[in-house]
């Protein structure tokens, strides 16, 4: 399914829906797609979570609720999902700026975030380099840790950046050298059933076999095509512009459509000039 087509039905499902219970995993189940690979393209897409969306709009049609009606604090908090006074007196300060029963006072200024539109802009013609590869299914020896869809989602997140120092920090690297083919390194995500609300990212290297050491597991990766994408930059900040380009120019505009499947950023030994690293998604050709 197109990218762009996909984020404007997660849209119209959450305001069709948005009086009930709903959270980006129900929006996932609507589009027949993993919770987090919804997650991560809803995010690079509109700049924030599925979650946030959802909740920045309750508080938004809450706070017009309150000044338009005459409706109790009390019945409005339970009509946006909240179950207690004393949680909505928190989101909705934290919004507006102001305390519920404030807002209903006459000439107090309030917030409004309006329902997201999608629209396609043209700009700047820009040059996205790619190629694609076949490629044999192969293993990894990774050191895993687990991860929560949302709180990576959001800005200025760290989670990752401090799992890659933890390892730098400890023995994992000279684990990897021992049992390694070669001295390129991996950041990989591993596939997630559609239900998953964590996803596991491990750090490692092509594996050469032999006794699994403690704190590592084998991950297969499956024959795929793959399209790869140069990270140029400095520092791992041209990661993250690399998949917002993915999300925004490369998956809207091919002839490709990305897999549920293992994807992964590849450190290769031999390092070339103002490339940090390569991205690798796992592609199909649309029909």
């Amino acid at each position: 399914m197109d990218c762009i087509c996909s984020i404007q039905q997660a849209i119209e499902y959450m305001e069709t829906h948005m009086m009930e219970k709903i959270t980006y995993e129900d929006v996932a189940q609507h589009l027949y797609m993993s919770n987090y690979h919804f997650h991560r393209l809803f995010s690079m897409i509109t700049g924030m979570t599925a979650n946030e969306y959802i909740r920045n709009r309750k508080l938004s049609m809450a706070g017009q609720e309150l000044v338009l009606s005459e409706n109790k604090v009390i019945d409005i908090a339970f009509k946006y999902g909240y179950e207690t006074p004393e949680s909505f007196t928190k989101a909705f300060s934290r919004f507006h700026g102001v305390t519920p029963s404030v807002a209903k006072r006459s000439g107090t200024h309030l917030q409004i975030f309006n329902r997201l539109i999608i629209k396609i802009q043209t700009e700047g013609g820009t040059i996205m380099e790619y190629k694609i590869v076949e490629k044999e299914k192969f293993n990894l020896l990774v050191k895993v840790e687990t991860f929560d869809n949302e709180i990576v989602g959001e800005e200025e997140n760290t989670l990752i950046p401090d799992f890659w120092k933890r390892c730098n920090a400890d023995d994992t690297f000279d684990v990897l050298k021992a049992h390694r083919v070669n001295g390129d390194v991996y950041g990989a995500c591993a596939p997630l059933s559609k239900e998953e609300t964590h996803f596991e990212y491990g750090i490692g290297s092509l594996y050469a076999g032999g006794e699994v050491p403690s704190g590592f597991d084998v991950w297969e990766v499956k024959a795929n095509q793959w399209a790869v994408f140069q990270c140029i930059g400095t520092d791992g900040q041209c990661i993250g512009e690399t998949w917002d380009r993915i999300y925004k120019e490369f998956l809207p505009g091919s002839g490709y459509n990305m897999l549920d499947d293992i994807d992964f950023e590849l450190y290769p030994t031999e390092n070339v000039a103002e490339c940090f690293c390569e991205i690798w998604i796992p592609v199909q050709k649309k029909d």
